[in-house]
């Protein structure tokens, strides 16, 4: 077991943990329907589960599937493909998962500009294609003879013409620096006692992501997890209250815990026995604990300035009504 600095927040479980918790994991061995599988953490391979998976229960798909890249998940190895042998896996989990889509679906998935180049032309083929996110890692290793790359993609899609976007849900709050005034009243901002803001619409550039580190609870050893408030802004924008929020290449979790901290049905596939638990532990913890860094109060703050403003109500009570 890895020793950690007294502070680390980073989420694990014990032995004992992992014996509990492994108890919850769902198993598809035969055909499901959508009420046995609401909220439930299914262990296992998603190319084999999805054929018992129901058909047309998926509003929103989140897809994060392993990169290509040369990975390792927890004992499990993903390698770099051929580029023709990544589009070929990569079509194949396009095919076994699209009869999960509601016709009005919305598809999210995950990419380095590497792989980009891989699946648009996949994409294009299944969805319809409506825009392409990049959001920047402010981590990221330094490079020599080249740029550092320091950004991902998230490709937006949709089953067809005919789909669900919200974007006063996912508003970004920014700080005013030069506020702009017609006969003396505020412009488009607003004058707080906090300082002087304006609520804008969302780009497709997203630069107030913070990558989870070892001193957020939301953090967990999982070596490519994805923040809490890069997933709300997919959740909000894309579904409605109970709405069903669809992963299956979960990792430690992070899809099934916002979706439930945001009032939707979920389920999610993972391989990996362990992250399995990480997961089931963090829904345990949002069952107390509803709060998505950098979003409070029904808005997305710019990365490292919520913590300068007073501390949102901590209440469940008052988080439930937020979401509700």
């Amino acid at each position: 077991m890895k020793k950690r600095a007294p502070r680390n927040r980073t989420l694990t479980c014990s032995e004992a943990e992992i014996d509990r918790l492994s108890t919850a994991i769902f198993q598809v061995e035969r055909p499901v329907n959508e009420k046995e599988i609401t909220e439930k953490i299914i262990g296992g391979d998603t190319f084999e589960v999805a054929e018992n998976l129901p058909k047309g229960f998926v509003n929103l798909l989140v897809l994060d599937p392993p990169y290509n890249l040369s990975k390792n998940y927890n004992g499990h190895i993903f390698k770099t493909k051929e580029k023709d042998a990544y589009q070929k896996w990569f079509q194949h989990a396009i095919e076994v998962l699209t009869p999960t889509l509601t016709p009005d679906a919305t598809i999210y998935v995950c990419s380095d500009w590497k792989t980009s180049v891989l699946i648009a032309p996949i994409l294009e083929s299944h969805f319809h294609i409506r825009n392409r996110i990049t959001w920047e890692r402010e981590k990221g290793r330094g490079a020599k003879t080249n740029w550092k790359n320091n950004t991902e993609d998230i490709w937006f899609c949709t089953a067809s013409d005919s789909y669900y976007f919200d974007v006063d849900a996912v508003k970004l709050k920014r700080k005013v620096i030069a506020p702009y005034r017609i006969d003396g009243k505020p412009k488009d901002w607003k004058a707080e006692e906090i300082g002087n803001y304006r609520l804008t619409h969302p780009s497709n550039i997203w630069t107030d992501i913070t990558i989870p580190f070892w001193s957020m609870p939301e953090n967990t050893d999982h070596p490519t997890q994805k923040p809490e408030k890069l997933i709300a802004k997919l959740i909000l924008a894309s579904s409605r209250k109970d709405d069903f929020v669809f992963d299956p290449f979960l990792g430690s979790g992070t899809t099934a815990v916002v979706a439930k901290k945001l009032g939707r049905r979920f389920c999610g596939i993972e391989l990996n026995r362990e992250y399995c638990c990480w997961a089931l532990k963090r829904l345990e913890l949002a069952t107390r604990d509803l709060m998505i860094q950098g979003y409070a109060d029904g808005v997305f703050w710019e990365r490292n300035t919520l913590s300068d403003q007073p501390k949102p109500t901590q209440s469940l009570a008052h988080q439930k009504e937020l979401f509700s």
